[in-house]
């Protein structure tokens, strides 16, 4: 007698459930990626085919969100605590002490600004520690700095559950 499939549904921070067809489309693909003879794992990273996947990504990612063309879309490797130090020293000129925007709106965005202050002068924009982080300014109030070189936020801080309920408010945000 044939054992039953057990399904098991992920609601953690981080990892999440997939649809079943983009398991099994992952599954065919990872010995040979598109007819490229390689899985995506064991390509190089210089290549047109990978360089074609960070492109789609960037290209997806400004689709779904609705980001501005004036605005460029960033990938990197790692895990979330190392990027808020990638940050800094991929958007930041050496030598130069400068400012970057920062909304802290929980655990997330706090260890972020912490990190930033290493490298820069980061302008807390807005923080909604006062409410347990269950609220966010209205755009209106944020302290913005128009020189800043970059904006950071978290759109959703998986710890306390805030999350952005609307569109970001982009042309708040002065494009450097």
């Amino acid at each position: 007698m044939a054992e039953a499939s057990k399904t098991v549904y992920n609601f953690s921070a981080g990892p999440c459930c997939l649809p079943k067809a983009v398991l099994l489309q992952a599954q065919q693909e990872l010995m040979d990626y598109k007819g490229t003879g390689v899985s995506v794992m064991e390509m190089s990273h210089r290549s047109k085919a990978f360089a074609a996947i960070g492109d789609k990504a960037r290209e997806d990612l400004r689709t779904i969100l609705n980001v501005p063309n004036d605005f460029s879309i960033f990938l990197f490797q790692g895990g979330a605590s190392l990027q808020f130090s990638a940050i800094c020293f991929n958007l930041l000129q050496d030598g130069e002490r400068q400012s970057a925007n920062y909304v802290t709106t929980g655990t997330w965005s706090e260890s972020a600004i912490k990190e930033a202050k290493k490298y820069c002068n980061a302008n807390e924009v807005t923080n909604n520690a006062s409410t347990g982080y269950r609220t966010v300014a209205d755009p209106s109030e944020w302290n913005i700095d128009p020189n800043a070189k970059y904006f950071h936020y978290c759109d959703n801080e998986t710890i306390q559950g805030i999350e952005f309920d609307q569109e970001f408010p982009f042309d708040r945000v002065p494009a450097n």
